[in-house]
Formats: structure tokens, sequence, C-alpha cells
């Protein structure tokens, strides 16, 4: 036995696509293991309108604090897990700077909400009318009801129209908002 697997640290365990709170709570019931699984939720302009999601902040991962010797057979085949990470079989910790730095980002929330908002220069996508599925780019941010001004091509020149934000999709990616900061 490694001198490792008798210290507890943090591990990064993989789990089935979009199970990540899943396994991350079925986890906390088992003796010896601390889990931390960041999520974030956003607000996002769908073809049906402004939908409210939530992911995890890593697809497919979370955080485990435990000591291998002690549970790492139960964590590894607890359900929807598919493997604590490795390289070339040896376990591999996270410093615990890093989760604290972590949390520290997501503001000591299990879940942040992000903010994706749209801004001068961005390329849009209309959503609803007689120019839906036509992509443009934003002009200006308009007062009153939330409003832009959008560039689009078509009948062969560029036409300026005004539009809700709420009937625009837009490009950002919450995970790249929250990178950016």
């Amino acid at each position: 036995m490694k001198k490792q697997d008798l210290i507890p640290a943090w591990y990064v365990v993989h789990t089935r696509p979009k199970c990540e709170h899943i396994a991350a709570g079925l986890m906390v019931g088992l003796p010896g293991v601390e889990v931390y699984c960041p999520r974030i939720r956003f607000q996002k302009s769908t073809r049906r309108g402004k939908v409210w999601f939530v992911e995890a902040l890593f697809p497919s991962y979370f955080f485990a604090h435990f000591t291998p010797a002690e549970s790492l057979r139960a964590v590894k085949y607890s359900q929807s897990v598919i493997k604590v990470v490795d390289f070339g079989g040896n376990l591999t910790s996270v410093p615990d700077r890093v989760i604290a730095e972590l949390k520290a980002e997501m503001e000591d929330v299990d879940v942040k909400e992000v903010h994706v908002g749209v801004k001068v220069g961005d390329t849009v996508e209309l959503t609803e009318g007689p120019m839906r599925g036509l992509k443009g780019i934003v002009n200006a941010m308009l007062t009153g009801a939330d409003r832009v001004r959008v560039l689009l091509e078509f009948l062969g020149r560029e036409n300026a129209v005004e539009v809700p934000m709420s009937k625009i999709l837009t490009e950002h990616k919450p995970r790249a908002v929250m990178a950016a900061r």
C-alpha cells in the first residue's frame, strides 16, 4: 500500500453524461467521503422562448474528498460513476487550494447563477417573426423593454431591425462567461 493511499485528498470522479449531481448526491451518504459538484444556472433564449438550464460546471465530472485505502472501492463502484480519474494507474489528487479557489469563484454555493448577456458586436439569431432564423450583428443596445438593434443582411443589403432581447439567440456560452471573469 502506498503512502498516498492513507492520506485523504480531493480526487476527480468521472460520471455518465448529465449524471454528475446524481452520483454526487448518492455519494454524500458514504462514510468518510465529501463531495463537491459545482453547477451553473443560466437562462437561454430558445426557439420556444427563454428557458432556465442547470448544468455541471465540469460536464461529467465532480470532486470527491476521501482516503483511497478506506473509500476508493465505494466511490469507484457508486451508481453513475465511470471511474476515479488516474494517470497511468496512479490516482492523482487535486490540491486543496484549487478546490478552495473554485469554491470562492462559485461564491460558496453549489449552483451559481450566470447571466449570459448580449453586447454590441455579438452575432445573434432571430427566433420569431418573418425573419426567424436570420443571423445578424448587434448594432446598438436600446433603452426600454430590453431591445436591441440588429444589422441583418437580406434582399442583397444590410437592414437594421429593432427586436426584443427575448427574441434572439446569442452564441455566448455560460461556461465562457464564467471563465472570462
